[in-house]
């Protein structure tokens, strides 16, 4: 039988790419053809043949790319999302020939964190609560009509969203208290030429410097939802990523962080997955069960192979609700798949073995 070939439009040297590579080198499978985003992006688009299945992969980690998609400047800089999400969904439309796994309709959903989340709500995937979720809900622009959406949905805890921003790139996770009190902590640095994202989370007190912050942030298209409490591990806030291939969750990491971002690279650290899974078990509501919420997470994007799942269990561990869900949230080095769903296999080697059959089956 022959093998699927397979393409990844993304950018050669990413680790994302290089880890596909070795995974297709190890199962036997040809080695897939890399088409640049530089190329893309440069050259008008790109060809594929009827045959090729066709992976998109991150545009990020690349400084000339991320000058095609927003502009030139700091890598580091938060500005120009809405640009780059126009410029990154117009390039994805440059593609020609092929079969997508990664839908392009699904892919412009995923980068909207407003759009994202009326979606999973409205296919009663549990979310937390949003007054700015949807194409029809308000944009706030500035602090004080951040404050007063939050404020009308009841919200005294609340994370601030850069509407497509990745990697926790411009959060702002907001406490307000009576009598006007607020402090927010978040890893955006302010300088003298604008806010950049770093890899320190900082602590902000008083109106006006967290109103300082959000104003300069206001130009990204905010999305604000609750900020729910998460269970503890040894003072660590604990939240999951769940990846999810083909509709069934293969991997999962638990994370914790002395901050409310769990972020990895933002100083999280990868936690006891056993413990989560005793967590849910014990308070009834089953390890099964959360993985279950993931997958109807990534069912709401039936036509895309593999999407990274933020999973949020309550404090108690008797529930759990969906974050976010991420277009590429496979890079998870190191991680081998969960017993009797991807024994043995890393996230790319696990959407090679399911993409032959996945394929036909969205094609169908």
């Amino acid at each position: 039988m022959t093998r699927p070939r397979l393409a990844v439009v993304g950018n050669p040297e990413n680790r994302r790419v290089t880890m596909l590579l070795d995974a297709a080198a190890r199962c036997g499978m040809p080695t897939p053809r890399v088409v640049s985003w530089r190329e893309v992006l440069s050259e008008g688009g790109a060809r594929f043949d009827p045959d090729e299945l066709v992976r998109l992969d991150s545009p990020g980690e690349d400084p000339d790319v991320d000058a095609l998609l927003r502009g030139p400047g700091d890598p580091t800089r938060i500005a120009e999302g809405p640009r780059w999400y126009a410029s990154l969904l117009a390039a994805v439309g440059t593609l020609r020939g092929g079969r997508r796994l990664t839908d392009p309709l699904d892919l412009a959903v995923l980068f909207d964190k407003r759009r994202c989340h009326a979606a999973l709500a409205s296919h009663r995937v549990p979310v937390p609560i949003s007054p700015t979720s949807g194409d029809e809900a308000p944009v706030p622009r500035n602090w004080p009509e951040v404050r007063e959406l939050a404020a009308a949905a009841g919200l005294r805890r609340f994370f601030v969203k850069p509407a497509h921003g990745s990697s926790a790139a411009g959060v702002v996770a907001v406490e307000t208290a009576p009598g006007g009190r607020v402090q927010a902590r978040s890893s955006v640095e302010i300088a003298a030429d604008g806010v950049y994202n770093s890899l320190r989370v900082r602590r902000l007190s008083g109106d006006a410097e967290v109103g300082a912050l959000v104003d300069a942030l206001a130009g990204e298209c905010l999305h604000i939802e609750a900020w729910l409490p998460k269970p503890s591990r040894r003072g660590r806030a604990a939240d999951l990523r769940i990846v999810v291939v083909a509709g069934h969750a293969t991997h999962a990491v638990l994370r914790t962080s002395a901050h409310p971002m769990t972020n990895l690279h933002l100083g999280g650290q990868r936690g006891d997955l056993d413990a989560a899974r005793a967590g849910f078990d014990s308070a009834g509501f089953g390890w099964g069960q959360a993985l279950a919420v993931a997958e109807r997470a990534a069912a709401c994007f039936p036509r895309t192979l593999c999407v990274g799942v933020d999973l949020l269990p309550a404090a108690d561990w008797r529930s759990a609700a969906v974050g976010e869900v991420n277009a590429f949230g496979d890079l998870l080095p190191g991680l081998t798949g969960l017993p009797g769903r991807a024994d043995g296999l890393d996230t790319y080697a696990a959407q090679l073995a399911a993409i032959e059959g996945w394929a036909d089956a969205a094609a169908a």
